[in-house]
């Protein structure tokens, strides 16, 4: 997308608007979920060591020879976060900096003032723009990497801990870094082994023009934006040994055999539309002070513990052995070992599966307790992020979700659906007064308008920014029930409840009738989407895209469902089931042999286009499955389509290819793929970089972190071991050679309300064990045989006649 800088304009937003519309659609403001940066009580405190031994450890840790370069850190610095902050961190041993996002850091507004071409501005002062919140670095002139020895850094996926060690002059230093959901803070611990110290200053600097000023145990800012959003950090540092002073704007230690560093920062931003997303009450400044002292009463040890009890946990309900590396390949640092997988194209398993658990890694940090996960997640390196560092509608935010459930971490899901449960009363405002605005291209041929849509582009404050996007309402509803089939959780799907009426309804009065002709020369009346593109190229006006009409189809059937499981509006599901009967469904061009993307024998796009807009109905949806429920030359179409757009694009693209071809139980081309993946970025080429983020070439010689291909390439690697849907589950449908010879996954969450164990030898299931998490039946199919399971919930039964 391209970005458009607007003038500001006047985002105010209507609260009477907001409360009527929140009471007409049964959302209560007072969410429960999506917590903001508030106070809160004293942890419990672990009262024996959670930590892994460091062999155990080892397993899940990704390691470099190098630091990273402050000039470079979101190539190379590691990422850190509790689920709201966010920090990059670079391991100079002289120079130790940290660039620190709050997910909430946003400016702008509501932007409900359309431009001329009835479409939203998209500009950091009016739609808005994620930004950094501060830069904290830890000064130690005497450890310039100059006079280092042995340096090595680590990240420790398992336990959320990056870590770095060196010597000088025969003492080992040692540092390490945590981001504590319970404590809500960022700690840098620095010790060393013989008779070192540490001398230097403790720096924290806003990026927003803000003073820092040091009083008391700490220093710290405040501010606020144009936009009325109040923000704040602080910083505190302390040590058993030594001095620890404060000195003008920052904080000196001497001599100090050890030191602890403890960060804290937020906003008042509040998940609540009806008062204008804020909180008055919150003072962000003055509770970041308080949260850092707080953690500073604390020994060290205790916040380690207390981080690592709640993290490794949840990590740990997933494992995956793709099968044994080499001893050379163990050898290399994680760059070497990415430069010698694409250079010598041999199979790294361990690497491979270290990537999806990274993955899992930045989902559990960035994605817990707060907004979801936009295109760089809570890491940015500046406050011009690309793309503003916003959700994207039509494809990136769903792939940032499809890992969560897929990998054992449902619960770090509900950032999504707390986030779109909050923003429904400004949607549903924005769309009923301004959808049908008469230069909007888009608007309803009807005349008429009801329910909510959205934007290509959303920010946290119900905005919407660039073109209108129709079809935006019925994907995210799909990555909204989709968490229901896995979570089997009737509270929940009853929150979501508004958000899928209220797309249906948005359907209702946007479909139009049009007659088609079949082969044989019968006409029939069908459904089709009004006026509309097929992302993110092609004609722009074009009805019945099968984009559209593929999401419209499993809204509808979502829809029905949910009405029935609640309880609510069976009437209107069973109407609303008559109208998906009666929609449009794509057809094999003639002219192509591909499933058209239009209603069009003709190729109106770009054949090696990044999106695969007309394959949603093969993934993320399944209405086409390579089975005899879907006719042979649809699945042909599908895969001709898929073979005309390469095998090359960018990292989500990639993601996005290789989860088609699992579905199409392809292992080669799903493996190449995430191959693919790997290759090491250069001077911002596509690719992996060296801290393992996905970079996105947006020029040659440029390119960008965009965290959508780290969490769907591990989803297609989960896609290729296991694929469900309620009732049905197949056992390694696409299982790659690379992989083959023995290996096993554990903690594979189905859809349909169960949890899978697989080990394989020689290509073959050996054993499958499934546990019911709300699940009553579904069928295992492996090897060409099946076996019916009926479980309650709670009970497991292991499987071992598959071969």
């Amino acid at each position: 997308m391209d970005i458009r800088n607007n003038q500001s304009r006047d985002i105010r937003p209507s609260r009477r608007g907001f409360l009527a519309l929140a009471a007409a659609s049964g959302v209560a403001t007072a969410l429960g979920g999506l917590p903001t940066f508030a106070a809160s009580a004293a942890p419990r405190r672990p009262t024996e060591s959670p930590l892994l031994s460091p062999s155990d450890a080892a397993r899940n840790q990704l390691w470099w020879l190098a630091p990273g370069s402050a000039n470079s850190v979101i190539e190379q610095g590691l990422p850190v976060g509790n689920g709201r902050l966010g920090a990059l961190a670079s391991n100079d041993p002289a120079r130790e900096l940290l660039t620190i996002s709050d997910a909430t850091l946003w400016t702008g507004g509501l932007n409900d003032t359309l431009q001329d071409d009835g479409q939203f501005p998209y500009g950091r002062d009016d739609f808005g723009s994620l930004t950094l919140l501060g830069m904290l670095t830890v000064d130690i002139p005497e450890h310039d990497l100059g006079v280092v020895d042995n340096y090595r850094r680590t990240l420790d996926l398992a336990q959320g801990l990056i870590g770095s060690t060196y010597e000088i002059d025969g003492v080992t230093y040692r540092r390490q870094i945590f981001a504590s959901r319970p404590d809500d803070v960022i700690v840098l611990h620095f010790t060393q082994e013989g008779r070192g110290s540490y001398t230097g200053t403790v720096s924290l600097a806003g990026t927003h023009g803000e003073t820092t000023t040091a009083t008391g145990r700490y220093a710290s800012f405040g501010a606020s934006f144009a936009n009325g959003l109040k923000y704040g950090g602080a910083v505190t540092a302390y040590s058993s040994s030594g001095k620890v002073t404060l000195d003008g704007t920052s904080i000196s230690f001497t001599n100090c055999r050890d030191l602890t560093v403890v960060f804290s920062g937020g906003t008042n931003y509040a998940p609540d539309a009806a008062a204008g997303f804020r909180d008055p009450s919150v003072d962000p400044e003055h509770l970041a002070q308080t949260k850092v002292l707080a953690a500073a009463r604390e020994s060290v040890r205790d916040l380690l513990y207390t981080h690592v009890a709640d993290f490794r946990p949840i990590f740990e309900r997933f494992d995956l052995d793709l099968g044994g590396s080499t001893a050379a390949q163990r050898e290399l640092d994680t760059w070497g070992r990415l430069e010698a997988r694409w250079r010598d194209n041999v199979p790294d398993p361990e690497l491979e599966a270290a990537y999806l658990q990274f993955g899992r890694y930045l989902t559990i940090s960035g994605s817990r307790g707060s907004l979801p996960m936009g295109l760089q997640g809570p890491w940015l390196d500046g406050n011009d992020p690309d793309w503003m560092g916003d959700y994207h509608t039509d494809i990136n935010i769903q792939m940032s979700y499809w890992l969560a459930d897929r990998a054992g971490l449902s619960d770090c899901f509900d950032a999504l659906a707390d986030y779109c449960v909050a923003q429904l009363p400004a949607w549903t405002d924005i769309t009923q007064r301004l959808f049908n605005t008469p230069t909007n291209r888009f608007r309803n041929s009807s005349g008429r308008v009801a329910g909510w849509a959205v934007a290509f582009s959303t920010n946290p404050y119900g905005g919407s920014g660039w073109w209108w996007h129709p079809a935006g309402n019925a994907w995210l509803c799909q990555n909204l029930f989709e968490h229901y089939e896995y979570v089997q959780d009737r509270a929940y799907l009853a929150r979501i409840y508004p958000l899928l009426k209220g797309a249906v309804e948005f359907w209702e009065t946007r479909l139009v009738t049009m007659t088609v002709t079949d082969a044989a020369g019968v006409a029939r009346e069908v459904l089709v989407a009004d006026g509309d593109w097929s992302p993110e190229h092609g004609p722009q006006d074009t009805r019945g895209n099968t984009y559209a009409q593929e999401l419209v189809w499993n809204l509808f059937e979502n829809y029905r469902t949910a009405t029935r499981l609640l309880g609510r509006d069976t009437g209107h599901g069973e109407t609303v089931d008559g109208l998906r009967r009666r929609l449009y469904l794509p057809e094999v061009s003639p002219t192509t042999g591909w499933l058209q993307e239009w209603m069009s024998p003709d190729n109106l796009g770009e054949t090696t286009h990044r999106h695969l807009s007309p394959l949603v109905g093969l993934f993320p949806g399944d209405r086409i499955r390579p089975d005899d429920s879907t006719p042979a030359e649809v699945i042909a179409g599908a895969t001709a389509l898929l073979t005309a757009r390469g095998m090359n694009s960018y990292g989500w693209a990639n993601a996005w290819r290789s989860l088609c071809w699992a579905r199409l139980k392809d292992a080669e081309k799903a493996y190449q793929l995430l191959v693919n993946n790997l290759r090491p970025s250069r001077n911002g080429s596509n690719g992996t970089a060296m801290n393992l983020f996905d970079i996105y070439e947006t020029n040659p010689g440029r390119g960008i972190f965009q965290i959508d291909a780290n969490l769907g390439t591990p989803a297609a690697i989960v896609e290729m071991l296991v694929y469900s849907r309620p009732g049905h589950v197949e056992l390694l449908p696409a299982l790659p050679a690379a992989w083959a010879a023995s290996g096993s996954v554990s903690g594979v969450g189905l859809r349909g309300g169960f949890v899978v164990d697989v080990s394989w030898k020689n290509g073959t299931v050996t054993q499958a064990t499934v546990t019911s998490v709300g699940g009553r039946a579904t069928t295992v199919h492996a090897g060409g045989r099946s076996r019916q399971v009926t479980l309650r919930p709670g009970e497991s039964v292991t499987l071992r006649s598959f071969q």
